[in-house]
């Protein structure tokens, strides 16, 4: 018996471990410092799934800023995100339950798409990491670097099914961010990364947090939540993806109402993408 119970609690925390992951991951992929307004542009875009478009824009902000790691990050996020959508990662039944995450399929990736992404990532960090040499406390490489650790723990555990590589960056990108926030606590698209994990952990049994406790992570479900809804109400780039796990949580909750309201809204600010229309379709078909 007790074997069988170390069996379940060891599966159990290879689920915490890829949905923190998941969600830690590409939340951060959409989280960016406050350099300028055409970073705004070319996160909207993105949200709209205007990839060529959001790809321009964050081409243009590297030409301009050729020190800046951040151009580096967004352009990744942007080549992570087509990924995704072309391989279909962003639809609900992906997130549904543990169990179905759990058996989701390895993808086979675009080689190209994935030398690009990975070669935009080593430039970011290099950057981030002299200019953190200079300023120890610079928020757009702290933010570089958790967005660089987000998007590799995203690649490896989504697409390629690297669950111990996907850990492994997950933990680098809690880090960065919570070292972000301990010197900007009001840098409210950071805190995306702290409320997904709590929100997670504290969803677990609790052997289960127990033994996630062990690995140094904490969490408290409604203290999640309560981070969640800080970064979409007042987050700026991150604040629609924010959203976008509120939803995912709330269908988790059987909240399917507050769910609804919460796809609506991401409908009509961004009626290019069709996924918001589509999730409301599936809610309403299970009414």
């Amino acid at each position: 018996m007790r074997s069988l119970t170390l069996f379940t609690a060891k599966r159990n925390w290879r689920t915490v471990a890829l949905v923190i992951s998941l969600l830690c991951g590409t939340g951060l992929a959409a989280d960016l410092p406050t350099p300028g307004p055409s970073l705004d542009r070319g996160f909207h875009l993105l949200y709209s799934l205007d990839f060529n478009g959001a790809q321009q824009v964050f081409k243009s902000w590297q030409d301009t800023h050729p020190e800046d790691p951040m151009g580096h990050a967004c352009e990744a996020a942007g080549l992570l995100f087509s990924e995704f959508n072309r391989l279909g990662v962003l639809e609900s039944e992906f997130y549904k339950d543990d169990r179905q995450f759990e058996a989701r399929r390895q993808f086979t990736p675009d080689p190209a798409l994935r030398d690009h992404f990975n070669a935009a990532l080593d430039v970011t960090e290099t950057s981030a990491q002299a200019r953190l040499a200079k300023k120890a406390n610079d928020l757009d490489a702290l933010f570089a670097m958790t967005l660089a650790s987000g998007l590799r723990a995203d690649y490896a555990a989504l697409i390629e099914k690297h669950n111990l590589a996907s850990l492994h960056f997950t933990k680098q990108a809690t880090g960065w961010s919570k070292r972000l926030l301990s010197v900007d606590p009001n840098y409210y698209d950071a805190h995306l990364a702290t409320g997904v994990s709590q929100y997670i952990i504290g969803s677990m049994a609790a052997p289960v947090r127990w033994l996630v406790r062990l690995g140094g992570v904490s969490g408290d479900k409604q203290a999640g939540i309560n981070e969640l809804q800080l970064t979409a109400q007042r987050g700026r780039y991150l604040a629609p993806f924010a959203r976008i796990l509120l939803a995912i949580a709330y269908v988790r909750e059987n909240d399917k109402a507050r769910a609804r309201e919460i796809l609506t809204s991401l409908r009509n600010d961004f009626p290019e993408n069709p996924l918001f229309a589509r999730e409301i379709g599936k809610l309403n078909s299970q009414q």
